[in-house]
């Protein structure tokens, strides 16, 4: 689903606003928050340290899957005002590209969160799950979230 009022730049330079550093940070954080405290909830009633662990994997990925591929926002990216969205087209990404995207988070917190800090000299301010991906954090007044 692409967004027709979305205009990739020619050349270099990012194609249009995107989100910085602070701001998905703090909706990384929140988000976390929010599944540390689901998990934690979880572990308690689950018992075992083994299916604690599984169930939260489960719904770290349900979690980033269904909200990012379909609004592009979990619920930190919301509260910040920030989604995810295709570095083309400037729509969703869908299911299965917010899967990879998932995915790719441990990809880029391997080696010393490289990957994170890669979006800071980055010329579409890109980390290595959204390269994966192929997308873009932006702020959402500049991208609004249709329906």
């Amino acid at each position: 689903m692409s967004d027709p009022s979305y205009q990739p730049a020619a050349g270099g330079g990012p194609s249009g606003p995107r989100a910085g550093f602070w701001r998905r940070f703090a909706a990384a954080f929140l988000d976390g928050l929010i599944l540390g405290v689901i998990g934690f909830i979880g572990g308690v009633i689950l018992g075992s340290d083994n299916a604690a662990n599984v169930a939260g994997l489960l719904l770290g990925i349900a979690y980033y899957t269904y909200l990012e591929g379909s609004t592009g926002q979990t619920l930190g990216k919301k509260a910040l005002g920030i989604r995810v969205i295709d570095l083309k087209g400037g729509g969703s990404i869908g299911y299965g590209r917010a899967f990879i995207r998932y995915i790719g988070r441990f990809v880029s917190g391997i080696v010393l969160l490289l990957g994170y800090l890669w979006m800071l000299w980055d010329k579409e301010k890109q980390t290595w799950h959204d390269k994966f991906a192929n997308s873009v954090v932006v702020p959402e007044p500049a991208y609004p979230v249709s329906g």
